[in-house]
């Protein structure tokens, strides 16, 4: 009975093969390198995170393989573009891999493009004839590459503000722009995990769509006000927290973000046969709202970039126009109701379980730094309104539930909810956080 036992269930370990021993040993290896040569620039915190993500990695990689292969790339090309630098940061623009390549601002418009492409893609592939479009195959692969070279991005920033000078160098969670990058590469990750998952690349149309709205800012953001300049951190800033805080905080919102997706692609094929365009009203409401965001990001209507957003504001209606107005070849192309609500649910539960983490991490930064675990910042606020709303949101479904239409609605305004409490906040509130102004 016990051998039996052990025979079908085999434990953790004994179930891992040559390539996951390799792969933790690589790890392991990077992971005491990094420490060996760059621990003059951490103190013991970071040493501690730095050997708490070892194992975390190895983890990782052992739960979801593609990942595995996603570290060996990241670290690899990093490491080329370390070496190209030569301690030298002039040296970025007369080595061509880095000029055009491998460089922070190069492998970050990269992504940018890619991702741009992968949506694209992805909804060539909605409409394609057949069920199994190479389309969308090849907007997942271009995500999975927009996802390398951000984090090679992210990477080699981190290593470009050391360069400046050791008093610069941070980890790059810093600012809007660096936060932006970050929520980009999560949001798609979480997604390609959840599409290879369920083995359906149609709910990718959706989610794109949003990692691109973000990517859009990101430019807007840097073309207006040269946000990809690495610049000193404030004292608040200087902390091992936000090591912890910012991309605790990022995983909820990217989850967040791919639920409330998710929730109107549920919407749009809840909806597909419904031939009467006034019971549409609450989606053309969405629509609408969507469509008029930019007006938020616009001071003035002299101010720099307008014309972007009067193109953003263009495309954002064609798209939603287009969604509505094709609705029944979309519905046929989606996973069915009880998938995207599934993946709905699943994003939200994560994403909840992150931002409580970085709430709490957010209160003992906050003591550290303010001498108060809680002092009612609009920011800190916005926060709790968040955590409430999900929190709400996750005690209706597992004690009442709650499903379909009324969720979905739901995750959609939480969506507004959670732009504000990331953007908005730092656009109309002041307060402590407001080294993150626009």
């Amino acid at each position: 009975m016990n051998t039996t036992t052990l025979i079908l269930n085999p434990g953790y370990f004994s179930r891992r093969n040559a390539l996951d021993w390799i792969f933790a040993m690589l790890v392991g290896g990077g992971g005491l390198y990094a420490l060996n040569n760059y621990s003059a620039a951490m103190d013991v915190y970071e040493q501690a995170i730095l050997l708490g993500s070892i194992p975390s990695a190895i983890a990782l990689g052992w739960f979801w393989r593609p990942l595995r292969a996603l570290m060996v790339v990241v670290a690899g090309l990093s490491l080329l573009g370390i070496a190209l630098y030569q301690g030298q940061l002039a040296r970025a623009e007369s080595v061509f891999l880095l000029k055009y390549f491998l460089s922070s601002q190069s492998a970050i418009l990269w992504m940018s493009m890619l991702f741009f492409m992968s949506t694209l893609f992805y909804w060539l592939g909605m409409f394609s004839r057949s069920q199994s479009s190479v389309m969308e195959l090849i907007a997942s692969r271009m995500t999975w590459v927009a996802v390398t070279l951000a984090l090679v991005g992210i990477m080699i920033r981190w290593y470009e503000s050391y360069l400046l000078g050791p008093d610069i160098g941070h980890i790059p969670v810093s600012n809007l722009y660096e936060v932006f990058v970050l929520f980009c590469w999560m949001t798609a990750l979480f997604y390609l995990y959840f599409e290879a998952q369920y083995r359906t690349r149609a709910m990718g149309a959706f989610v794109m769509l949003v990692v691109s709205a973000a990517v859009g800012f990101l430019l807007w953001y840097t073309v207006v006000r040269e946000a990809h300049e690495i610049q000193p951190l404030v004292p608040a800033l200087k902390s091992w927290w936000m090591k912890l805080h910012v991309p605790a905080n990022f995983i909820g919102y990217g989850t967040f973000a791919l639920s409330a997706m998710l929730a109107f692609a549920y919407l749009i094929k809840s909806e597909a046969t419904q031939t009467r365009w006034y019971k549409l009203t609450p989606l053309w409401l969405f629509g609408i709202v969507l469509c008029f965001v930019p007006i938020a990001f616009r001071k003035s209507t002299a101010e720099a970039g307008g014309s972007y957003w009067l193109f953003y504001f263009i495309i954002a209606s064609l798209i939603v126009g287009g969604i509505l107005l094709g609705r029944k070849r979309i519905a046929e192309r989606l996973p069915s109701l009880e998938v995207l609500d599934d993946v709905m649910y699943k994003a939200i539960a994560v994403g909840f379980a992150f931002f409580t983490i970085a709430t709490v991490l957010g209160a003992l930064w906050a003591a550290e730094a303010w001498g108060g675990y809680w002092s009612w910042d609009p920011k800190e606020t916005w926060a709790l309104i968040v955590w409430l709303n999900y929190a709400a949101w996750l005690h209706m479904r597992l004690m009442k539930g709650l499903r379909g239409t009324i969720a979905s609605w739901w995750a959609l305004a939480g969506l507004g909810v959670t732009t504000f409490a990331f953007i908005g906040v730092n656009m109309f509130l002041s307060g402590l956080h407001s080294y993150g102004a626009l």
